[in-house]
């Protein structure tokens, strides 16, 4: 496995404007911080591994790529939900956790299998 930094700095910067975008539109009051922060941590690690980390076989970086991406689209989605829907903290955490937790389960996998 080999992590590109260029792309993984990209990758940094745009889940930190989606976590800013994140926190101006979060209509519950309060939880705006929270919101940001975990939006932009659970945004962070699949957009770092579709953009930024490479692996020997190709087959194997792509699938890992694609994963990232889906889960990229599920957390963006699930994230401006919880922009636009009043939250409780738990709900946040244990959603994004839930769904964070799967990426990586998926991902070693994929990585683990060699293909």
């Amino acid at each position: 496995m080999k992590v590109n930094v260029v792309p993984t700095i990209i990758a940094l910067a745009i889940s930190a404007l989606l976590a800013y975008a994140l926190y101006e539109i979060c209509h519950t009051e309060g939880q705006e911080m929270l919101l940001a922060v975990v939006g932009g941590i659970c945004l962070f690690l699949p957009l770092a591994t579709c953009l930024g980390v490479r692996f020997e076989l190709q087959r194997t970086s792509a699938n890992v790529a694609v994963v990232g991406g889906v889960f990229f689209a599920i957390m963006m989605i699930s994230n401006a939900l919880f922009a636009f829907v009043h939250f409780t903290t738990p709900t946040c955490i244990i959603v994004n956790g839930i769904l964070l937790l799967l990426f990586l389960l998926i991902g070693y996998l994929i990585a683990k299998a060699r293909q």
